[in-house]
């Protein structure tokens, strides 16, 4: 069955999300930035960090790195060793501590020591993509955008709100058709919701709260 694009009951199902969620916090880069006051750099590594890797593992790692390195300056006193020990475990933690340089080394040199509020600069820093730059704007800058992660992108085809291949063409199509009240929060709630409810395998159908806006696309098993 083919859903209308323009006739999702948006409101009805943020709604029912943020009822479901309270009292189960928030995902890690929402939880650092509310922690450390939405500061940038702090937003931005943790961001980094937090790709393909667990909320439990961000946390942790996110912490012990802004003890270390609160500002990008403080992370270039660090050697590129040191900078892995202290992330491990998060997922390419090599990787990540190279392009934490580069980008700390980039802020101090073309922006002064600040992470940029530009969403195409954001884009220039290395390891930095759409969804990373969409999550700085938001918790860092506090202004709209739509993060689109895997959890995003699965729910939104899953249900049959649209029809995409990729997370970029659902970030376009819900620039598209998702009320602009609603760009900030959704990240928040899908991540939760996807993690716990609507899962890549077996999703807890049976009990899902936003079932009545739901089209199961390709769900085959389910709980």
């Amino acid at each position: 069955m083919e859903r209308d694009e323009t006739n999702i009951a948006w409101d009805a199902i943020v709604n029912t999300l943020g009822t479901w969620r309270k009292g189960l916090g928030d995902p890690s880069v929402t939880t650092i930035a509310e922690k450390y006051s939405h500061d940038p750099w702090a937003v931005l590594s943790s961001t980094i960090l937090s790709l393909r890797t667990k909320d439990e593992v961000t946390l942790r790692a996110s912490a012990v790195l802004l003890k270390k390195a609160p500002t990008p300056a403080a992370l270039l006193k660090l050697d590129t060793k040191m900078i892995q020990d202290i992330i491990f475990p998060v997922g390419f933690y090599r990787t990540k501590a190279l392009n934490l340089q580069r980008i700390a080394k980039i802020i101090i040199e073309k922006y002064k020591g600040l992470v940029p509020d530009d969403f195409e600069a954001l884009l220039e820093l290395p390891g930095v993509g759409r969804k990373t730059a969409n999550l700085v704007f938001i918790e860092a800058f506090g202004k709209e955008g739509i993060c689109v992660d895997t959890h995003v992108h699965r729910i939104c085809n899953r249900t049959g709100w649209i029809e995409t291949k990729t997370p970029e063409h659902t970030e376009m199509r819900l620039r598209a058709i998702l009320p602009r009240r609603h760009w900030k929060g959704l990240n928040a709630l899908l991540v939760l919701y996807g993690q716990q409810v609507c899962r890549p395998i077996n999703p807890f159908c049976s009990v899902c709260p936003i079932k009545a806006h739901c089209n199961r696309n390709n769900v085959i098993k389910s709980h």
